[in-house]
């Protein structure tokens, strides 16, 4: 049986198509999409509902075509979009304005609005999404929306995450009562939970801002995980894929939730989807309990039976490509350079928050610091500093996630920047001092050619499905002689990282001349 999946990243989409007899990938495909940034307002990220569907259009058809396949062949088709991505849409489903993508930080203050208000009056559904309501997420999207377009606001019929607009567009579906929404969108992003009888209570998003009079009612729909199946394909838009119509599509999700689950993700484990950004999802006991600065604890929400943990960076590769671009180099050549640096051997300290910090501290305003820079520094030496700051505040987040009542069995390193950078994944296992697992290929798209596979009854259950698509891991050990060395400097790290973040007290005069210290020592070493 042959199934196709599609995965909408920050600037392309990936559709890949594969066997499910065999687990082979038969065709895969990228298509780019422009970002609209604005230079007036660097906290805006837009994009085109038009130039996704071109998009997809164009991916599917290269797939198709390298697959050497009829796509009437293709028995079901998913997708999995990037999260905190909302488009406000008319009674037609037609778009009043491009997206706010999850890069677009301009409800800062309406998310601002409604965390105060909700810790004020104790709401239940904001512990579950870790005490603080981000600017990247649904309601303050719509409500700066509300409040910035004023000329609009009596067309406005809804508004949908990327994955359920793309099921809906497909499906040939109008706004509803009948609406499929995704579990896991609507579940970590707009404080919808069972436990509370959905979304939070009408009568405080208006006490928020009258704007929202009403929007709970037009937010209803149909709820869904991504096993089950949310409409079929309708014949327009199978004419357009040049696939068969009716076949199944079921409730979309995130991107780093369906590719945790190509990567092999199951219970216990924490999958950190590294790109652009990073967004970790773990797969916890139904009876996960809330923590403080965790995205999110949803039940449901990446499989059924489970509670789905998410927790993110802001940026990671994108932290990455501009210690490059400063230096007019490459990633791939700065940490080259560094490959046999020992832990802290360049004397840099780096607080990664170059684009705030997503988890654990919820901080949009926050900007990255780097400590213990001499004229000797280079580049290279940041990078691999950056490198190490991101492992170090991974630990933080794993750490966090253990407060949740997780077990943590295993990490793995999904996304594309582990298939392309080895010594990532070993300062990864040595700062964490566990095993790291990293696909033996790229994850992007296994995952919801999965719940493609689901939906056309090719396996019973996701672990079936997984034992056949999910690429083989590789392993990387913690090193005996790296584990301690990084222990002392993340204890260093989390001083720092709270201190500058939340105000705690810390002993800034051991710092600079520990960091001078590692320097030198990294030095000799290398020296033989």
């Amino acid at each position: 049986m042959r199934v196709a999946g599609a995965d909408f990243g920050t600037l392309s989409v990936r559709v890949t198509i594969v066997e499910t007899d065999t687990g082979d990938v038969l065709g895969s495909a990228v298509a780019e999409y422009p970002l609209k940034r604005d230079p007036r307002d660097p906290l805006t990220a837009r994009q085109s509902h038009a130039d996704h569907m071109d998009g997809l259009t164009r991916a599917m058809h290269d797939a198709i075509g390298m697959a050497g396949i009829s796509g009437k062949e293709i028995a079901a088709f998913a997708a999995d979009t990037t999260g905190s991505s909302v488009v406000i849409v008319d009674a037609d489903l037609q778009p009043l304005d491009d997206y706010y993508l999850w890069a677009d930080h301009r409800a800062y203050l309406e998310a601002e609005e409604i965390t105060a208000l909700a810790r004020a009056e104790g709401l239940e559904a904001l512990d579950w999404c870790g005490g603080t309501y981000s600017h990247e997420w649904g309601y303050a999207k719509l409500l700066h929306f509300l409040r910035h377009n004023p000329d609009k606001r009596n067309r406005v019929a809804t508004a949908l995450e990327h994955c359920d607009m793309l099921v809906a567009t497909l499906c040939g579906l109008k706004p509803s009562r009948d609406l499929p929404r995704s579990i896991c969108a609507m579940g970590h992003k707009w404080m919808w939970g069972r436990a509370w009888g959905g979304y939070p209570p009408q009568e405080f998003l208006s006490r928020v801002d009258p704007l929202l009079d009403g929007i709970n009612e037009q937010l209803e729909g149909r709820f869904g995980d991504s096993t089950q199946v949310a409409g079929y394909l309708c014949p327009e838009w199978a004419d357009r894929l040049g696939l068969k119509a009716g076949i199944p599509i079921p409730f979309g999700a995130f991107d780093s939730h369906w590719d945790a689950i190509g990567a092999g993700c199951r219970e216990g484990d924490v999958a950190g989807v590294i790109g652009t950004s990073t967004c970790f999802i773990a797969i916890g006991p139904e009876d996960t309990q809330p923590v403080p600065g965790i995205c999110g604890a949803v039940p449901d929400s990446v499989v059924p039976g489970a509670t789905g943990i998410e927790a993110g960076q802001s940026a990671t590769g994108d932290l990455f490509s501009a210690i490059a671009a400063r230096a007019c180099s490459d990633v791939a050549t700065l940490t080259e350079a560094t490959r046999d640096y020992p832990p802290g051997g360049s004397g840099l300290l780096r607080l990664t928050w170059d684009n705030g910090d997503r988890t654990v501290l919820v901080r949009s305003d926050l900007g990255g610091i780097t400590f213990g820079w001499d004229l000797g520094h280079s580049a290279a030496d940041e990078m691999h500093a950056a490198i190490e700051g991101m492992a170090m505040h991974t630990r933080i987040i794993v750490e966090r996630m253990a407060d949740c009542g997780l077990s943590v069995k295993r990490i793995i390193n999904a996304g594309g920047i582990p298939q392309r950078n080895d010594l990532l994944n070993q300062v990864y296992a040595d700062v964490l001092n566990r095993e790291v697992h990293v696909p033996s290929r790229s994850p992007t798209g296994i995952g919801s050619c999965i719940f493609a596979a689901l939906a056309c009854g090719a396996f019973a259950d996701v672990a079936n499905a997984q034992e056949r698509l999910s690429p083989p891991p590789r392993i990387f050990h913690p090193r005996a002689e790296a584990v301690g060395a990084y222990e002392d400097l993340f204890c260093m790290f989390r001083d720092l990282y709270f201190g500058f973040g939340e105000g705690r007290p810390v002993d800034l005069g051991r710092v600079l001349p520990k960091l001078r210290a590692n320097r030198l020592a990294g030095a000799a070493m290398m020296r033989g």
